[in-house]
């Protein structure tokens, strides 16, 4: 693999735009190579032969392909380059910075040549600015982590003390061995001391009366403990000393050593990277000049601040050796399988199960559409009844296996477009689901549905089984019960660690918090699937209905309280039915709503108010619809019509501008943004293009056209719906793709864990 590809494969995205930008240099090297290539072709008096064998040879050192010199003579490097450090700009840089002075005349091609080391000059010094300012980052985060973790000793030593009055030398041997546990946390420390002011700092630490200047930070776990924290208005609370308190704070600071030992990682993989670009695109120029110019500068760049600056290296030792003591009972094999990210194998027996899966699929699909034309199905007596209530209990499935097929679709075009999709979500690490295990479980879903499918019309239609009419009926609500299925919901909320368990859990979670909004900090991945529930809502302003959710009511109403014996729906005649029929259509979009006013007011942002409208509109849009469903009348009419046609054409801006950061009109890339991930920009334009189309394929339902000759109305609705699906799916992928450039801004690659204590004496240790 070449190095240009391979920086590309191992930099932090989020931190590209601090990279050394090889490639531009590169192109600079490659300019130079063709300009001593057009002089030696006009001033050579060489035969035709040797001037071509000189082009060759000025190829092929460029290329690397022989590894020697040029016989010609050489310049020493003295007179080719000389870097000079010049002070910063101001006290706020910091450092020093490099400038060369190239040696050569503009006769000698000076300038290409000169401009290039300029460039390299701007390279080199903003590498050392951005690694400057990290350093100093997490060398003031490791303070910090010093002295949580000295108020974690402390605790330990409070909460354990009555167990140590059970004799006089074993309590002396116990608090010998906590102050001595108290010494091995400063090993984070960049500061070094001499052995007394060690010795008074230790004491210091251990010195339990400093607990009474620390709050612990309990995060609200539950809207009880979210409510009294808002009417204490505060969420820091006294310690109590107490064996929870303990855990939690444990449990808090691992977490915060694990991020914090990342955050070292991926500092130190940065300066290494760089390192070697330098030593690349300098051997590259020797070879394309044949001087040795590359030996003066990188001796300059060692004795700089990247190359010359141990202080992560050094700061990783101390925050394994604490992390190992601690919290891993001196099991350094432990500890370090903890504090390294895992992995994801890739496994052999996934690709072959998906294959044999959707072979199946495609063979249950081919022999349902033979059924079907074969029996006359589509004209048969009975299709009103059967596609009023039989196909929606099916259609929930499959909405279902659609918003898993375009979530695995999106996985693999993030992973080709190398978008940080775990690290967006807030995913543990080496346990996110591939697009392959994805397609797996979907792929699953849809066999079993397609296996029901045709075992109810099958039943349906033979004349043998017709009596059984009761057990035709129920084969839809096996498909619910049925314990093989995998990614239904009784799986998913299984509570035992089986079947991709870490992400189920954390989709729990996720739907647990959106249910619960706003008494929970709002992360992305909550408003993520919080969105993904407004698709299906949307759909009622198409037919009335939402479907995925609705159809969950169906299977409730038709099983519990309808007559699926003689295949009859007669709830939806209840008023009672009504009133639960709007509230489900409004849940998703009051629990986003929530979400909004919630960050609106945790981080001060407007936007998010004018975000809440969006859905509060939507919300009185859907209300109107239902309303009119039931009266009709003209005035219903219009006042549905143009309630949903404001807040589609809200939604759609809001969705291309503010989701997607496109539209801009100044940027490098005209009404898109200035940095792109795909390459074509017109696919762009074709997704705005067709997100506007899909949001207004309600408008033919609205005005009344919602059942064609050729289609029934049910399967129109099922048709919208899948739709509405794809629209959401061509939406996660920009959407995702713009957050990644919102973290590339910041060089936001890793999310800072909170403290678990609050020191309000910030000198008491």
């Amino acid at each position: 693999m070449k190095f240009g590809k391979e920086l590309a494969s191992k930099m932090v995205q989020e931190w590209q735009e601090a990279y050394l930008d090889y490639k531009h240099l590169k192109k600079l090297l490659k300019n130079i190579l063709k300009s001593r290539q057009q002089t030696a072709l006009a001033t050579s008096s060489a035969s035709q032969g040797g001037l071509f064998n000189r082009t060759l040879t000025l190829y092929r050192s460029f290329s690397g392909l022989t590894g020697g010199r040029e016989s010609c003579v050489v310049k020493s490097e003295d007179e080719v380059i000389f870097v000079n450090q010049v002070q910063p700009g101001g006290p706020e840089d910091g450092g020093f910075f490099y400038q060369t002075v190239f040696l050569k005349t503009p006769e000698d091609g000076g300038d290409m040549e000169s401009n290039f080391f300029k460039e390299l000059d701007e390279e080199l010094n903003k590498v050392l600015r951005f690694y400057r300012e990290k350093v100093q980052e997490v060398t003031t985060r490791a303070g910090e982590l010093s002295k949580q973790m000295g108020t974690l000793v402390s605790l330990k030593a409070k909460v354990h003390k009555p167990l140590m009055k059970r004799s006089g030398n074993h309590q002396q041997a116990e608090s010998s061995d906590l102050v001595h546990e108290d010494a091995t946390m400063d090993v984070i420390e960049e500061v070094e001391e001499s052995p007394v002011e060690a010795s008074e700092h230790r004491t210091n630490v251990a010195s339990l009366s400093s607990l009474d200047h620390v709050k612990i930070n309990i995060e609200p776990n539950c809207p009880v403990t979210t409510i009294m924290s808002v009417i204490k208005s505060t969420t820091k609370s006294d310690l109590k000393f107490s064996s929870e308190e303990l855990r939690h704070a444990t449990d808090v600071l691992q977490r915060a050593f694990i991020e914090f030992h990342r955050q070292l990682g991926l500092l130190r993989s940065y300066r290494l990277l760089n390192m070697l670009a330098l030593s690349k695109i300098l051997k590259k120029y020797d070879k394309i000049t044949s001087t040795n110019a590359s030996k003066s500068y990188l001796q300059t760049v060692g004795a700089s601040y990247l190359g010359s600056s141990d202080e992560v290296n050094k700061l990783i030792d101390r925050v394994e050796t604490t992390f190992i003591r601690h919290f891993s009972k001196e099991n350094r094999r432990r500890g370090m399988k903890l504090l390294k990210p895992k992995n994801k194998m890739e496994r052999h027996r996934i690709t072959f199960a998906l294959g044999i899966l959707t072979g199946c699929s495609l063979a249950l699909v081919s022999n349902i559409i033979v059924s079907i034309q074969a029996r006359g199905l589509i004209k048969h007596e009975g299709r009103d009844q059967y596609m009023n209530n039989i196909f929606p209990l099916y259609s929930l499935f499959i909405y279902i296996f659609l918003h898993m097929f375009m979530y695995g679709i999106n996985t693999y075009l993030w992973k080709r477009i190398r978008v940080n999709y775990p690290f967006i979500f807030g995913l543990k690490s080496g346990t996110e689901l591939g697009f392959r295990e994805i397609f797996l479980l979907a792929s699953t879903l849809l066999v079993l549905t397609l296996v029901a499918v045709l075992s109810n019309l099958d039943m349906e239609m033979d004349p043998r089984t017709q009596h059984f009419q009761a057990l035709t009926e129920l084969v839809p609500a096996g498909l619910v019960t049925d314990t093989n299925v995998q990614v239904l919901l009784l799986i998913t909320f299984c509570p035992f660690n089986i079947i991709y368990g870490s992400s189920r859990f954390f989709f729990i979670r996720c739907t647990w918090r959106c249910i619960c909004a706003p008494f929970y900090k709002v992360m992305f991945a909550d408003f993520f699937l919080a969105d993904q529930l407004t698709s299906q809502a949307v759909i009622v302003f198409y037919a009335f209905q939402i479907q995925a959710l609705r159809s969950l009511q169906f299977y409730v109403c038709y099983y519990g309280w309808g007559d699926y014996k003689r295949r009859s729906n007669q709830c939806s005649q209840s008023k009672l039915y009504g009133i639960f029929y709007i509230v489900v259509a409004i849940i998703p979009f009051w629990s986003r709503f929530l979400q909004c006013l919630r960050r609106m007011f945790e981080e001060k942002d407007l936007m998010q108010g004018v975000n809440g409208l969006k859905y509060l509109s939507t919300v009185a849009a859907l209300v109107i619809r239902t309303i009119y469903d039931s009266k009709r009348g003209t005035i219903w009419k219009i006042m549905a019509a143009s309630s949903s046609g404001v807040t589609t054409i809200f939604s759609t801006y809001w969705d291309i501008v503010m989701d997607w950061g496109l539209l801009r009109k100044n940027s490098r890339n005209p009404w898109l943004r200035d940095k792109l991930l795909v390459e074509s920009r017109a696919v762009y334009f074709v997704a705005i293009v067709v997100n506007i189309l899909l949001r207004l394929v309600w408008m033919q339902l609205v005005l009344g056209f919602d059942e064609a000759p050729f289609i029934h109305r049910r399967a129109m609705v099922a048709l919208v719906a899948c739709l509405e699906i794809l629209r959401r799916g061509v939406w996660n992928f920009f959407r995702l793709e713009n957050e990644h450039f919102d973290n590339f801004k910041k060089y936001r690659a890793f999310k800072s864990s909170r403290f678990p204590f609050h020191h309000q004496d910030e000198n008491f240790l």
